[in-house]
């Protein structure tokens, strides 16, 4: 049988596009009797050199640029695109559908009693204004305050790093807290995260940030760790790809054939763990105790950030987050011990130190009342699944 020589031009800096990948090299994997050529390269990068030069049998493409709609209209393979932008039209293409990942959204921010819905974006990608476009009709349909940012085109020539952070520093100012905002992707997700902690924006009390895309190395370098709506990018290349062997199998294709999957859900971190109040002087107590709960702070602690008494804090703390301050103070030092688990080899000792225990045996004892096993058990879990 002839092994089909199938180029990809698709970037391998981001999370989005590795899942794409993923799915791809599955199919060839199973199902494809491929060579592939895949170079390294960023998102609208030029037309490779060894594109004039190759002689292949289709090509799956990430066609972001006139550029490199243009080059490859001048190939007679099939070719699958896996943007958006409609740069090449006339060929197949498959995206994940924008309408699902805004309303995932705005449910994720509506569930935590969020009215004030904000969307920061990218104007210079379509599928940015397409996901605003959605995310706004939603907010509407919630019956919530809409609000928006468009930053400048990270390819603009004008585009200069600390003019943007200004920019969106000071529309940060403008809108009413508390507040979710959606980005456009993680990248953004980011830059909102950075920005509020330069400013002292408290997150995710004052201001609850969302991104997209699910990357895991940006989503957990940020600080706090971003939540982000979780696209099924696996199963998109793995349907691109084989929707390009029957191509090259000279099936009959609409030339025009979409392939929209579904978002997969939200993965939620730190940075939209919260309730949205508006009563001061409980979300000061919550913001008090994701910040030192890891210490062993008491309830006196928390008390001596508030004007009022125990009782009150206890009876508002109830009502408007559903819980007791002591079982805020547990539920976030559990958590924490959860993410050293996962993300680290660091031993039981170190853990329990870092998280506020005297002891490794108390740690152990109270992480497995509250979540069913020893913190060995739950490391060996959560690793067995990755």
């Amino acid at each position: 049988m002839h092994r089909r020589s199938v180029a990809l031009l698709i970037e391998t800096s981001n999370g989005y596009c590795r899942g794409l990948l993923e799915g791809i090299t599955a199919f060839a994997r199973t199902r494809g009797n491929w060579s592939i050529h895949l170079n390294e390269q960023e998102r609208g990068a030029r037309p490779p050199a060894w594109l004039s030069d190759w002689n292949g049998d289709g090509i799956i493409a990430r066609v972001e640029t006139d550029q490199i709609g243009l080059r490859l209209k001048k190939l007679r393979v099939p070719i699958v695109d896996l943007s958006a932008a409609r740069h090449l039209p006339g060929i197949p293409w498959a995206d994940t559908q924008d309408r699902a990942i805004s309303r995932l959204a705005v449910e994720h921010f509506r569930d935590r009693g969020f009215t004030n819905l904000a969307y920061c974006g990218d104007p210079g990608f379509a599928w940015s204004n397409s996901r605003r476009d959605y995310f706004r009709q939603e907010v509407a349909s919630a019956n919530c305050q809409f609000y928006e940012c468009q930053l400048t085109h990270r390819y603009d020539p004008s585009y200069k790093w600390d003019r943007v952070r200004k920019s969106l520093a000071a529309w940060l100012d403008t809108i009413p807290r508390p507040a979710g905002i959606m980005a456009c992707n993680d990248y953004q997700g980011q830059l909102i995260l950075d920005v509020c902690r330069s400013n002292n924006i408290a997150v995710p009390e004052e201001i609850a940030v969302l991104g997209v895309d699910n990357d895991e190395l940006i989503c957990k370098l940020c600080q706090p760790q971003l939540s982000s709506v979780i696209p099924d990018t696996y199963r998109t290349g793995f349907e691109a790809a084989e929707l390009l062997e029957r191509m090259m199998n000279h099936e009959q294709i609409d030339s025009d054939a979409r392939l929209i999957t579904q978002p997969l859900g939200v993965r939620q971190r730190e940075s939209s763990d919260t309730i949205a109040i508006g009563d001061k002087e409980i979300a000061q107590a919550l913001i008090y105790i994701r910040r030192h709960a890891h210490e062993n702070i008491r309830i006196a602690d928390v008390l001596r950030q508030c004007s009022i008494s125990r009782r009150a804090l206890e009876h508002r703390f109830l009502n408007l987050v559903g819980h007791t301050p002591h079982e805020e103070i547990n539920r976030v030092r559990m958590q924490k011990i959860k993410q050293l688990l996962e993300e680290t080899d660091d031993l039981m000792a170190d853990i329990a130190k870092r998280t506020g225990f005297e002891h490794p045996e108390y740690m152990t004892a109270a992480f497995r009342r509250n979540v069913g096993m020893t913190p060995s058990e739950y490391r060996a879990q959560r690793r067995s699944k990755t």
